[in-house]
C-alpha cells in the first residue's frame, strides 16, 4: 500500500476488516472487486500457505472507516461461491489472545486415557455434567488410540464444572488431564508465561523434576516408560519422542510432581538394564543451559589439550654449531646445497 507517515492512523487499524471462510478459488482480485464498491481500498490480501494456496481468509483496508463499517454490515453472512463468509473488524493478535484467556469455553481436551477408553466411555462420564454436542477419541491410522480426545458441551458452565471435577481424577489407574481445548497460539502464550514465571521465581523451584532418559529399546512406548518410573512417585507427564513415521527416537522425558521423587528415580534408574540395554537418566535441561554447560566444559578442556599436545622445543643442533639459513623450498634444493661444477681448462 502507499506509504503513510501518520503513525496514529497506521497503528489504529481504522478501516481494516477481516474476512474468513472464503472459498479457495477466491484470489486478491476477486476480493478487491467484491469490496471496492464500498469505498477506496488501500490494501487487499488473501492469506496463502507456502505453496501459494489460499488459507480461506484475508484482509481489506479501506481509506475511510465508514466504508469498512458499510462493508461489514452488508457482506457479513453473505454467500460467496456457495460459502457463507464472515466479515468483521480486524482485531490485533494481542487483543485476541487476551480475550481468549478470559472467555468461556465449550470444548474440553482430555489426555492420558487408557487404550480401552472409547467415545461411549467419555459420553458416559462427561454426560453427567451437561448436554454433549460432540465427543471423539483421537486414533492412529490403524485404529489404535492416541490416548487423548475432545468433548464439546452445549453449555460453557457444564464445561467449566467438568474441568473442575474431573481434572486429576484416576480412571483405570491413569490420572486424567482435563482442561480447556486450546489453539496453538494459546498454548504458546501459556508456555511463555510459565517460562517467564520460572525465570522470575528462580530455577531452584522448578529444577530437577523433569528427567531425560535415553538408550531406550524400540519396544518401549509412553505406557511402558510410565510403568518403569511409576514406583518413585506421582508422574505429571511421560513421553517417548518419535519421528514423523511414529518410530521411537530411543529417548524421552518423565516429569515428577516433586523433586524428591525425581532424585530417587535418577539415582536408582540410571544405568539399570531394561530390555538388555542400560538406561541413561539425567536431569532434563533447556537448550540454552546445555549449550552454556558444554561451552564451559570445552573452555576448561581446551587449555589442557593445548599444553599436552605441544611438545617442548628440543634443539636439533648443539648450541655452538653454526646453522644454515633455511630458505623456502619450491621444488629445488637451496643453492648452497647444490655442488658447484668444476671449471675445465
Amino acid at each position: 500500500m502507499y506509504s503513510n507517515r501518520d503513525p496514529s492512523l497506521r497503528k489504529s487499524g481504522a478501516g481494516n476488516i477481516f474476512i474468513k471462510n472464503l472459498h479457495k478459488s477466491i484470489d486478491n482480485k476477486a476480493l478487491h472487486d467484491t469490496f471496492s464498491v464500498f469505498g477506496n481500498i488501500l490494501s487487499c490480501k488473501i492469506a496463502t500457505d507456502a505453496s501459494g494456496l489460499s488459507k480461506g481468509y484475508g484482509f481489506v483496508q479501506f481509506e475511510q472507516e465508514e466504508a469498512a463499517e458499510n462493508a461489514i454490515q452488508k457482506l457479513n453472512g453473505m454467500l460467496m461461491n456457495d460459502k457463507k463468509i464472515f466479515v468483521g473488524p480486524f482485531v490485533p493478535k494481542q487483543e485476541r489472545e487476551g480475550a481468549a484467556s478470559t472467555c468461556k469455553f465449550n470444548n474440553i481436551f482430555v489426555k492420558n486415557l487408557s487404550e480401552s477408553v472409547t467415545e461411549d466411555t467419555l459420553q458416559e462420564i462427561f454426560g453427567e455434567y451437561g448436554k454433549i454436542t460432540s465427543c471423539i477419541v483421537m486414533r492412529e491410522g490403524d485404529g489404535k488410540s492416541k490416548c487423548f480426545g475432545f468433548v464439546n458441551f452445549e453449555n460453557p458452565e457444564a464445561s467449566a464444572k467438568a474441568v473442575q471435577e474431573l481434572n486429576g481424577k484416576k480412571f483405570d489407574d491413569k490420572e486424567w488431564y482435563v482442561g480447556k481445548a486450546q489453539k496453538k497460539s494459546e498454548r504458546e502464550q501459556e508456555l511463555k508465561e510459565r517460562f517467564a514465571q520460572s525465570k522470575h521465581k528462580g530455577t531452584e523451584t522448578f529444577q530437577g523434576v523433569n528427567l531425560y532418559i535415553k538408550n531406550l529399546d524400540d519396544s518401549i512406548g509412553d505406557d511402558s516408560l510410565r510403568e518403569l518410573f511409576a514406583g518413585f512417585g506421582t508422574i505429571t507427564s511421560c513421553k517417548v519422542m518419535c519421528d514423523n513415521y511414529g518410530k521411537s527416537k530411543r529417548f524421552g522425558f518423565v516429569a515428577f510432581q516433586s523433586q524428591e521423587d525425581a532424585s530417587r528415580a535418577l539415582s536408582e534408574m540410571n544405568g539399570k538394564m531394561v530390555s538388555r540395554k542400560p538406561l541413561y537418566v539425567a536431569v532434563a535441561q533447556r537448550k540454552e543451559d546445555r549449550r552454556a554447560m558444554l561451552q564451559s566444559q570445552f573452555s576448561q578442556i581446551r587449555p589442557a589439550v593445548m599444553q599436552t599436545s605441544i611438545a617442548p622445543h628440543v634443539p636439533l643442533y648443539p648450541p655452538d654449531t653454526p646453522r644454515l639459513r633455511q630458505l623456502p623450498f619450491y621444488g629445488l634444493p637451496p643453492p648452497a646445497l647444490v655442488p658447484q661444477a668444476r671449471k675445465i681448462f
